[in-house]
């Protein structure tokens, strides 16, 4: 037994109920939903009953099943499943399901095979991976718990236990432990049932949804504080320090070895530590400092004392304390003797950049899991919300947030792989992953690319800017053309702006199990029993951005001659309006969207309701004054939540609906925690798609009474489909680079035509560029 602080224990309930199982000599089957299905061998006859590393609850209410014993085996059926087991160690033969609407192959389960589908590399669409360190481009996927056939098994055979009293230990030798997640096409259900065995995704605290500025430079507290002062100076909004390695001493007495473990301030750099970092707090930022802890504690740094004398080292010898992250001691001793004096100083959370590879002491215990785990838990200590920052660590990593990519390379490939690798990680829960925004290292200087990856930060799980040790590679906005610093810059705003409708998405992804960035295939929030089409899946850059908004980022240069930047993608059914331009597209169909680099297409579905904090507001508390943006053509509604930001929060939430049939928006009396918010609130109410200005006609609402609330009908009918057609050929010809006897050309068919088919037919005949088509007839084809 070990004796953690209670602090360092995570509460579990791993019992399940005794009549959810069926057990034979060897085997116990238990039914946890009528769609998840835990299957255990056991050539001992002993089973596990504690939890593990993943896996922390198993008091899931009894389902309704049937069960027929058939010699050694047995038949279990749930209204959507049967299981089929011959009651021998586990085979493809002799352990399968079938899954509900059909007993072909397609729907069949069968242990240890992952089938092909003929149309994708495999059946299982993914998960995420550890890292993207020196990745340039796509990088091999884990599997997931999503299916193109509908079922998916998680093998818990392999993690170790963990104990009531918080700690780990062996499994029971030659077991096999599986969960099999037989969902179908329904991807939010099968994470809801993961969740629920696995643990939620935490409520983030609120500043993690701001801006993070991050660079590998060795900064001095001057020029540091230089930075953010010019910052604020730009309006460019942060709300977390993240400062790397350099904060320490790096340059040490070879003795020692290298620099690259430290826990002293370098205090040629950081004179006063405690001053500095009060500082930043004083400017409402958070400060996360890197550590790479994997050489332990050496005899120069100022903690060697206490923590020597705590390992029951005499100091005087100046034998190093070895990292051993499974002994427990060194464990608690790490935090406090280490990481707690720092804490009190003034850091907030810690940057666990572990690189070292997945061995310890202990047989299968990865030292990445143990940090995070334990570095989690820890976090708490001082009464705020629990975070730390660090890579994934396998299934279950989503109860550790924020997860750190790595050192991404500076490319294209890069970029147009980070849409896809985030959200195909929603597929094992694994929500909050923090990319090097911009790109971390080696490629060519393109600042159209870095623009571009701006854009994507802003509708990312987190906004992370970094760079490398490099004085060429910063991530300042200014040190890049005045067109790309300005659409940084409003990258930056928009992101700050956008955590009321952001808060809203990390309550909803603790509460409800829904990561803030989904893929396509997910259908929308809500939306109960989606089937996909194959479209969704292929369309993998793509993705939901919370309940109201379908992001598809460019990834690829402009195309010379229209100069601008193109994405395909799939619209799924509905109507769906570009929020930055105003175009309105019908949806169940292949799109290309054509974009200049001011823009990016972020598409809001009829009826969204996207609340932004006021004009004038880039903090990151409940904000005094908001904007709402209101897409007609639908019923819509948002339920707006604000919290004290505390660990067991008090909250509000403002119900935002809007009725198409009479064009009514209310604004609901706020329910709960009435006294987080002022007494007034001042609205703007920016409504999209009904007669009047393109990019949405502003509505000054006033000072609206927190207590009531308020209801206005919006006068106006659904903008006509025309309505600008001609006025936008004309902006995009004008823009191009082409001949002008091609610009006139072209013109003049959009002139003489009225018709849409017209159009088309007399375009075609000119035998334009292929790009200079596409462009064109996105705009005649999309509803304006």
């Amino acid at each position: 037994m070990s004796s953690l602080p209670d602090r360092l224990t995570l509460r579990t309930t791993p019992l399940a109920h005794p009549e959810s199982m069926i057990t034979g000599e060897h085997w116990r089957i238990t039914v946890l939903t009528e769609r998840l299905f835990r299957v255990e061998y056991s050539p001992s006859g002993q089973f596990e009953d504690r939890a593990t590393q993943t896996v922390v609850n198993r008091q899931f209410a009894v389902p309704g099943f049937s069960v027929e014993r058939k010699g050694a085996g047995v038949e279990v059926s749930t209204p959507t499943v049967t299981l089929f087991y011959d009651g021998g160690p586990f085979s493809a033969r002799g352990l399968y399901a079938h899954l509900a609407g059909g007993r072909n192959h397609r729907r069949i389960w069968r242990y240890g095979e992952i089938p092909l589908d003929e149309r994708l590399k495999s059946s299982n669409l993914g998960g995420t991976a550890r890292t993207l360190d020196v990745v340039d481009g796509a990088t091999e996927l884990e599997p997931g718990l999503i299916s193109t056939l509908g079922s998916a098994a998680l093998d818990d055979s392999q993690t170790l236990a963990l104990g009531a009293d918080g700690w780990i230990a062996p499994r029971i030798e030659g077991n096999l432990d599986l969960y099999l997640f037989a969902h179908g096409h329904d991807a939010r259900g099968a994470l809801a049932d993961f969740f629920a065995l696995t643990g939620p995704q935490p409520l983030l605290p609120r500043y993690a949804l701001g801006n993070w500025w991050s660079r590998y430079h060795p900064y001095t507290a001057d020029e540091y504080q230089a930075v953010i002062e010019r910052f604020e100076a730009e309006r460019l909004p942060f709300s977390v320090a993240v400062i790397d390695m350099d904060w320490h001493l790096v340059d040490i007495p070879p003795e020692y070895g290298t620099g690259w473990t430290g826990y002293t301030w370098n205090r040629d750099l950081f004179p006063d530590p405690e001053g500095f970092l009060a500082w930043l707090h004083e400017r409402g930022l958070k400060v996360s400092l890197n550590v790479h802890p994997a050489d332990g504690i050496r005899a120069y740094e100022e903690c060697y004392p206490a923590m020597a004398e705590s390992m029951g080292i005499d100091p005087a010898s100046r034998r190093p304390v070895e990292f051993d992250i499974a002994d427990p001691a060194f464990l608690v001793n790490y935090f406090e003797q280490v990481h707690h004096p720092l804490e009190d100083q003034g850091v907030d959370f810690w940057w666990l950049d572990w690189q070292q590879g997945t061995h310890t002491a202990v047989a299968g215990l990865d030292p990445l899991w143990m940090l995070n785990h334990f570095h989690f838990l820890d976090s708490a200590r001082r009464g705020g919300r629990r975070i730390t920052f660090s890579r994934y660590a396998g299934p279950g990593s989503h109860r550790y947030p924020v997860g750190f990519s790595g050192d991404t390379v500076n490319s294209w490939a890069s970029l147009d792989f980070q849409p896809y690798f985030t959200a195909t990680a929603s597929n094992i829960g694994y929500g909050w992953w923090s990319h090097d925004i911009g790109g971390h290292m080696f490629g060519v200087r393109d600042d159209e690319l870095v623009t571009r990856w701006f854009q994507l930060g802003v509708f990312s799980p987190i906004n992370r800017l970094h760079s490398t040790l490099n004085p060429f590679m910063g991530k300042e906005p200014w040190k890049f053309n005045p067109i790309a610093e300005a659409v940084m810059a409003a990258s930056l705003r928009l992101r700050h702006r956008l955590l009321p409708y952001l808060y809203t998405m990390n309550e909803r992804a603790h509460r409800l199990g829904e990561p803030i960035v989904t893929p396509l295939y997910y259908g929308a929030a809500g939306q109960v029993g989606h089937t996909p089409v194959i479209a969704e899946v292929e369309s993998q850059n793509s993705f939901f951005f919370g309940t109201e908004l379908l992001v598809a980022p460019i990834t690829s240069p402009a195309i010379k001659g229209i100069n601008l930047g193109v994405v395909k993608t799939w619209l799924p059914e509905g109507t769906w309006t570009d929020w930055f331009t105003g175009l309105r597209y019908s949806g169940g169909r292949w799109v290309r969207l054509h974009r200049p680099l001011s823009q990016l297409p972020v598409l809001a579905k009829a009826g969204a309701i996207i609340p932004l904090s006021g004009e004038d507001y880039l903090g990151t508390d409940n904000p005094p004054a908001l904007e709402v943006h209101l897409f007609a053509g639908a019923d819509g509604a948002f339920s707006l939540y604000e919290d004290d930001d505390a660990t067991d929060p008090r909250s509000v939430v403002t119900e935002l609906s809007y009725r198409e049939s009479t064009h009514e928006f209310t604004i609901g009396a706020a329910q709960g925690a009435v006294d987080l918010l002022p007494t007034h609130r001042r609205y703007t109410l920016v409504v999209h798609g009904l007669d009047g200005l393109d990019l949405g006609t502003q509505i000054d609402l006033g000072e609206v009474p927190t207590a009531t609330g308020r209801t206005i009908t919006l006068a106006g009918e659904l903008r006509p489909a025309d309505a600008r057609v001609a006025e936008r050929v004309f902006e995009l010809v004008s823009r191009a680079e082409i001949a002008y006897a091609t610009k006139d050309a072209v013109w003049a068919a959009i002139q003489q035509h009225e018709s849409l088919a017209g159009r088309l037919v007399a375009l075609q005949g000119l035998e334009l560029e292929p790009a200079l088509f596409a462009a064109l007839s996105e705009l005649l084809l999309a509803q304006l």
